[in-house]
């Protein structure tokens, strides 16, 4: 293909791909409900003459270009949006009450639908296959489940993703090696003792004042029970508990978070959570329950394939950064040998 040719073919892409991102803003879908947007994705692959896997899958898909022989390699992208009402007043806003693409999950599907469209129009010079993730449910931190689920990942060697950071100015690349973003797991703590009124408490067990103690027992788990250069974060987020103001609630309940970059640390957690609250609860004779709700483990970034990265990154033009390790969900994270923590 003459450059005259390409330059032509990528500002043609990028009028279509704003309207594809444009598309997808109007109509946003929330998580395992992606399927208009699932649909729109099989019509514009299909246009392309782009190939979709025949898999298990109700919402999202995995698209395949290139050889059957040789390495795999996949890039990922993810499609749903968020309970948010949309105030923006732009003429593309969200068509939808109280959904909105406030992620940028439909940037992210434009890009990779670009970067479909540029592959297959160099297919022939593929030395192997890359397959194009369109995953749902990203913000359960469950959707990659089903995808791997699927069998449709089975063979990819390494697999490529990209998230937007509004922290970042445009034109800036940011990855690293290693850990790149926490695991992200959350917890329910119920406590539960005897009302009485205020007056009398000696007559029930006050699960305030047991709730209280827990939630500055459970500091300790990350101050004394982890390594000091270990990086963990223990937080409770939410306490809810009690009715009116003279009578001590038989109920609280505790809610919050627990990230790291250490699996060991991670796998141990609850044991370690359930422990303090069984014996303060135990010994005021309250009753503490945990449920624990694991979410996606940490991004770890193959050294290798992050440097490569960079070096690509830099050959197209961005500020290249090294950046630190992420805590929350927003960030811009790269690529993962170990997909499953990426998805």
């Amino acid at each position: 293909m003459s450059v005259k040719r390409w330059d032509e073919m990528m500002q043609t892409l990028d009028k279509q791909l704003i309207e594809v991102r444009r598309s997808l803003h109007r109509e946003p879908e929330l998580s395992y409900e992606e399927f208009k947007t699932t649909d729109k994705l099989r019509t514009w692959l299909a246009d392309a003459h782009i190939s979709v896997l025949d898999l298990p899958l109700p919402t999202g898909l995995i698209a395949q270009i290139g050889q059957v022989e040789g390495p795999v390699v996949a890039i990922r992208c993810d499609i749903d949006a968020l309970p948010i009402e949309e105030q923006t007043g732009l003429p593309f806003a969200s068509e939808i009450p109280g959904i909105m693409h406030a992620c940028g999950h439909d940037f992210h599907t434009a890009v990779i639908l670009g970067a479909a469209y540029i592959l297959k129009a160099r297919e022939a010079e593929l030395p192997g296959r890359v397959k194009v993730l369109f995953q749902p449910a990203e913000e359960t931190g469950h959707g990659a489940e089903s995808v791997l689920a699927s069998g449709g990942l089975d063979d990819v060697d390494a697999i490529f993703g990209l998230h937007n950071s509004p922290e970042l100015p445009a034109g800036t690349f940011g990855t690293r090696s290693g850990p790149l973003t926490a695991g992200v797991d959350r917890f329910e703590i119920s406590v539960e003792g005897i009302g009485a009124h205020a007056a009398t408490p000696e007559n029930g067990v006050d699960a305030i004042v047991n709730a209280a103690q827990i939630i500055t027992a459970l500091q300790t788990i990350v101050s004394r029970q982890c390594g000091a250069r270990e990086t963990v974060v223990l937080s409770v987020t939410r306490i809810n508990g009690g009715h009116t103001w003279n009578v001590l609630p038989e109920r609280v309940e505790l809610e919050g978070t627990v990230r790291t970059y250490n699996e060991e640390i991670r796998r141990g957690m609850p044991e370690k959570i359930t422990r303090i609250i069984e014996g303060i609860a135990g010994a005021a004779g309250a009753r503490a329950r945990l449920h624990w709700a694991p979410g996606p483990p940490a991004t770890v970034n193959d050294g290798v394939w992050a440097d490569f990265s960079k070096e690509i990154a830099g050959q197209a033009g961005y500020e290249v950064l090294d950046i630190p390790p992420q805590w929350g969900e927003r960030i811009l994270h790269c690529i993962c040998s170990e997909f499953p923590a990426l998805l």
